[in-house]
């Protein structure tokens, strides 16, 4: 977790965000939210500027935290580390990057400036963190931009008793929850998408967020240990159709368009070299010599102008080669 502090965490609403952050729509849900799977810790507010472990929810008012009872476990931890690798996918064909923060604090400060509640999700999204991300420790509500994304992973919790309507107050745009296979004995594995709306959050089909990325091949792309086929298709997908959107595409990121750009280079010399391979064919069976399979293997790589003054003089297939070695050979000798 990164270290908080008040200097760190009051500097972001000292930076003036590219556009205007989304506003809390409330303090707090209209009914006690509760945290099954959790235990209550006491931490008080001159503490909880220095813990480092894990909450799921800090309030000042009873200087009371809540933690998972549950150690930590590979069905909690990997949906949100495979979200952030199926992004950078997305992002690159996309063309701009998206930022992932993980378990960074949300937070909440009275009109005080002091903190009043503080959440932490399990991974968190920007899809234009150039312009959007947050700029102190924490993502302050009301301050900063919120997250497009957020992921909630119920293994041995369940955010629709608590956390779920935490977020609905603070304004949210879309909430994940993940309940990954095989990991929760109480609950069917699938995934479920929570879009805000003005009456509140409802489950939708497909994110917004990433357009057209359905719940289903959410659901399967956390969980896959490796990466389908199926999978890179819809990754494909999303990612071009947030580029259509920002006028951007695979070229436009750094280490792709790098990538496709010497693909390109080798299939321009690659077809360079496969016409002038033809073309002393041609010229030795316009000549009437017999002319072998292995000729192209031969002559790959050899200068053009070389290949069709040895294919016209030569007497077959073997003093062709024969000439080429001979002026390899010169060519040393005069270097």
């Amino acid at each position: 977790m990164v270290h908080r502090t008040s200097a760190q965490t009051r500097s972001a609403a000292a930076v003036a965000p590219a556009r205007p952050a989304a506003p809390a729509r409330r303090d707090a849900p209209e009914s006690t939210p509760e945290f099954p799977g959790c235990r209550p810790v006491r931490i008080t507010r001159d503490a909880i500027g220095d813990y480092e472990g894990r909450i799921e929810y800090w309030d000042a008012a009873t200087e009371t935290a809540w933690v998972a009872c549950e150690p930590t476990t590979v069905y909690h931890e990997g949906p949100g580390q495979q979200l952030a690798g199926l992004l950078t996918r997305i992002a690159a064909v996309r063309g701009a990057p998206i930022l992932t923060l993980g378990t960074a604090d949300l937070l909440l400060r009275d009109a005080q400036g002091e903190r009043r509640r503080i959440l932490q999700a399990d991974q968190m999204v920007y899809l234009d963190p150039v312009e959007t991300r947050p700029r102190g420790a924490a993502v302050e509500v009301g301050t900063d931009h919120l997250p497009d994304v957020l992921l909630e992973v119920d293994y041995a919790t369940d955010v629709h008793r608590g956390k779920l309507s935490l977020y609905e107050a603070w304004g949210f745009p879309e909430v994940w929850v993940e309940v990954p296979d095989g990991g929760s004995p109480r609950r069917g594995p699938g995934l479920t998408i929570h879009r805000l709306a003005p009456e509140g959050y409802g489950a939708v089909a497909a994110s917004v967020a990433l357009p057209g990325w359905t719940a289903a091949e959410i659901h399967a792309a956390l969980n896959e240990p490796v990466l389908s086929e199926a999978t890179r298709a819809v990754l494909e997908r999303v990612g071009r159709a947030l580029g259509a959107a920002a006028g951007t595409g695979p070229d436009d990121d750094p280490w792709l368009g790098a990538q496709r750009r010497e693909a390109r280079a080798e299939g321009r010399a690659a077809g360079r070299a496969e016409a002038c391979v033809e073309m002393v064919r041609s010229i030795l069976e316009n000549r009437g010599l017999a002319v072998s399979e292995r000729l192209a293997v031969r002559i790959a790589g050899e200068d053009p102008a070389a290949l069709v003054a040895a294919a016209s003089a030569c007497r077959d297939e073997a003093d062709l080669l024969a000439r080429l070695d001979a002026g390899q050979g010169a060519g040393r000798r005069d270097r």
